[in-house]
């Protein structure tokens, strides 16, 4: 028997709404996924101040476990040091390929001993609604995620950029596929990030969106994110 989640979920699409239930069997985390070389060197120099070493290649797909994935509007996390990224992220649902968004909510602490234990070691916050990919690859790059963050008693924003800064999902898919993977049926994957406006720091609250303007849409999610004291 396979570990799983379930969750209700919103999937949007030009002929209207439908809810249905989802069932996701296993979640990958996209890594270096940056198309725009400049911006992918930022958010490599940014992790590398606090110690993470940088990736052999990119892109590189991690595994985590999918009970770290989670539709709460709060997680617990170990102590205050770790962060959010907003994220796009791509579940294919009965045989189709849909498009959310989500948080690679990653320890930085630990990230700095090994990438695929630091992002173990926290829940994974998605959105509950998708869209068909096949409906916005026309005009992908024109899709746009953004976070922000509560600091000094005001929200502030902490990323700000546009999709086409990462790899598209064809490409990334096609990356996936050439390491011998795939995302078959009741999987999830998260497809990058861009810089933190700042540098990577805690938050108490984590706020993300994908917007299309296109089609004058937008995917939102908020959380919380409540520290576990270290005593020892």
């Amino acid at each position: 028997m396979s570990a799983k989640v379930e969750f209700d979920a919103t999937f949007t699409s030009r002929s209207g709404q439908t809810r249905d239930r989802v069932v996701i069997e296993k979640v990958i985390v996209g890594g270096w996924t940056g198309r725009d070389k400049a911006a992918l060197q930022h958010h490599i120099d940014e992790l590398a101040k606090i110690g993470v070493k940088p990736p052999a290649k990119t892109p590189l797909f991690y595994r985590v476990g999918v009970s770290r994935l989670s539709v709460a509007d709060a997680i617990e996390v170990i102590g205050d040091g770790s962060s959010g990224e907003v994220e796009y992220v791509l579940v294919n649902h009965k045989g189709r390929i849909w498009v959310g968004a989500g948080s690679d909510h990653t320890d930085r602490v630990v990230e700095h001993m090994g990438i695929t234990v630091a992002k173990q070691l926290c829940d994974k916050p998605i959105a509950t609604e998708f869209w068909p990919l096949d409906e916005v690859e026309g005009h992908w790059d024109k899709i746009l995620i953004r976070s922000t963050i509560h600091e000094d008693g005001k929200d502030v924003v902490y990323q700000d950029g546009g999709v086409a800064g990462l790899l598209s999902p064809a490409e990334l898919l096609g990356h996936l596929r050439a390491d011998g993977g795939e995302l078959g049926e009741r999987t999830l994957m998260f497809g990058g990030t861009c810089g933190a406006i700042g540098g990577v720091r805690f938050s108490p609250r984590f706020s993300l969106e994908l917007t299309d303007p296109v089609l004058n849409r937008r995917i939102s999610h908020s959380y919380d994110v409540v520290p576990v004291p270290i005593l020892g």
